[in-house]
């Protein structure tokens, strides 16, 4: 019996490693297609019978599917990571001195932001693979180890984002005699002001940065908008900056699917699309322009929650060798760690990634905690299959629905389960296109954020309205154009007022969810249900302030008596309506 058939779904044959060698040498167009990755349910006879090259030619069509059916399923891929070892290899000749190579870094620093040491070393061979670099930084008996990268013509950079002020000094080390055992010292002032320093878990459930202030991760994705040229890029910068968002979910490498056809005008690593790409050696102009775009988000306030892998590739980036995906990640990691606001993401939808295994998401996960002494968050998101948050690397649940329509609903189970800040990631996107996962209604995607938010989680935005040009701010950025942000905003300042800084979810209703603290505060959402009034059981002697909130108009109508012990109170009978109760001092 054929392990495949003409009826087994097309996702099956691409899985198998074999079978997608003969899709792409006979169908290349195919395994290329930006729509491949919605064909990938149906039966592989139907996929091969509908194809546009294979539609007149029968023949080569059986031949396929013949081939298809004769494959054993395929043995496990060795994905072992030959291991760098460079370190162990002199790149210089001994008549080189050590510590010869020029040396630039500044004298006085200051604690929550970059300090850079940058040094002229060789450039023979090849820097990227053949160089290790290095430095140990010492301060209040404290030493830190951090990674230095090659960023081309000679230059290598040692990055430290500094965790606390001090009396610093540093000592480099490297398999090249001329960039070892170069030591210096230098001052680090105490942090400014209105720096708060980078963001961490809180409170198990919840975000906050290093200085204390509460952080509600608002999110937006936005996968590809640094590739789109300066001019979306800027607009989507804009866009940003009169938005309520404060993450934005976006990809190192370019992206090819449902609108995200066009190519990107940089690319990842030295070489073409004609010719191939040399993944032993990454463009330090890309990572250039990628860092200037993260530091910009950065001045706007807004955390940069950056996916590693992707699925949705025409280039070969996601089918790297694990050698050449190793020195990816370490290289990423050496070059952006030290950005304040930088989030760890290890993939969008990992399950689609057929040929990485869990050891190998595993392996990546040491690779960043090793070469990212600033311990940014890290996650890893999902398409159909959840991973398991709670290996201790998870710091928090980056997480797609599972269902079609229990989305934020799934926060309390989660939470429990986990045990981890829940972060819903893509909830669906408020827009029109086909798939189902991009057009619901500006209403539901705000009704979603709220239920989310009095479970004590958190929820992402995405926009995906069909567009003459094909720019949806889900994969270009550019303009917002739907209805959820300005609701998504007023959700954010009535969350920003709960007490603490974030929402705590309450028990005591069977039909609305409700967060804040017992007796003190609560917030009751009512979602798409609509109540002409409401019946209260509180405790006698706590006189109540009560708050009659349209969600969706963004207003908040404050009661003008104040309440305790059993009580009615009206309501205006339509969707969307939220009640806050204050307690009276």
């Amino acid at each position: 019996m054929a392990t495949y058939t003409a009826t087994t779904p097309l996702v099956e044959v691409m899985r198998d490693p074999a079978g997608y060698e003969i899709i792409a040498h006979h169908v290349p167009e195919l395994a290329a297609n930006p729509l491949l990755h919605t064909l990938y349910h149906y039966q592989l006879g139907l996929i091969l019978g509908t194809e546009e090259s294979l539609r007149n030619d029968p023949a080569k069509k059986d031949e396929i599917l013949a081939q298809i059916e004769a494959l054993e399923p395929s043995p496990p891929v060795d994905r072992t990571a030959r291991p760098n070892e460079a370190h162990l290899v002199a790149f210089e000749p001994e008549s080189v001195a050590t510590g010869s190579a020029n040396a630039e870094y500044a004298a006085e620093g200051r604690a929550w932001e970059r300090y850079e040491i940058t040094l002229e070393g060789p450039s023979h061979g090849n820097p990227f693979t053949d160089v290790d670099l290095a430095a140990n930084f010492t301060a209040n008996g404290q030493t830190l180890s951090v990674p230095g990268f090659y960023d081309g013509d000679g230059t290598y950079r040692i990055r430290l984002f500094l965790p606390f002020e001090g009396e610093w000094s540093f000592t480099t080390r490297s398999n090249a005699a001329s960039l070892h055992a170069i030591t210096g010292n230098f001052t680090a002032a105490a942090a400014p002001r209105e720096s708060r320093g980078v963001v961490r878990v809180a409170d198990t459930f919840h975000f906050a940065y290093e200085d204390g202030t509460p952080y509600l991760p608002i999110g937006t994705t936005s996968y590809v908008w640094t590739h789109q040229g300066d001019a979306l890029e800027e607009e989507t910068l804009r866009s940003l900056e009169f938005g309520p968002f404060n993450k934005m979910r976006m990809c190192v490498f370019p992206k090819s699917y449902l609108f995200n056809e066009n190519e990107p005008e940089l690319y990842p690593y030295e070489g073409s699309l004609e010719a191939g790409f040399d993944y032993t050696r990454p463009n330090p102009v890309y990572y250039r322009h990628l860092e200037k775009r993260i530091t910009q988000l950065e001045e706007l306030g807004i955390e940069a929650d950056l996916i590693l892998f992707h699925a949705y590739d025409r280039w070969g980036f996601s089918r790297m060798s694990p050698a050449a995906d190793d020195l990816y990640v370490k290289y990423v990691t050496a070059r952006l760690a030290s950005h304040r606001n930088i989030w760890w993401s290890l993939a969008n939808e990992f399950d689609l990634m057929f040929e990485k295994t869990i050891e190998d998401w595993e392996r990546f996960a040491a690779i960043v905690q090793e070469n990212d002494p600033t311990d940014h968050l890290i996650s890893i998101h999902n398409c159909r299959e959840m991973y398991d948050h709670s290996r201790p690397w998870v710091t928090h649940c980056s997480i797609q629905r599972l269902d079609a329509y229990k989305t934020a609903e799934m926060t309390t189970e989660w939470r429990q389960q986990w045990q981890k800040p829940v972060v819903i990631d893509e909830c669906a996107y408020e827009g029109d296109i086909d798939q189902g996962w991009g057009n619901i209604t500006g209403e539901e995607m705000t009704r979603r954020f709220w239920e989310g938010a009095v479970r004590g989680g958190y929820v992402g935005h995405g926009e995906t309205y069909v567009h003459p040009d094909d720019v949806l701010w889900w994969a270009k950025g550019g303009k917002l154009h739907g209805t959820s942000p300005d609701r998504i905003g007023f959700l954010r300042r009535i969350m920003e007022e709960a007490p603490g800084g974030h929402l705590e979810p309450l028990t005591g209703y069977w039909d609305a969810s409700s967060a804040g603290i017992q007796d003190q505060y609560e917030l009751i959402y009512f979602g798409f249900s609509q109540p002409t009034y409401r019946r209260f059981v509180l405790p006698p002697g706590i006189q109540f302030e009560i708050d009659v909130i349209d969600t969706w108009n963004m207003t908040v109508k404050t009661l003008p008596d104040t309440y305790e012990g059993r009580f009615k109170i009206d309501l205006p009978g339509q969707q969307y309506i939220a009640v806050r109760l204050r307690a009276v001092a």
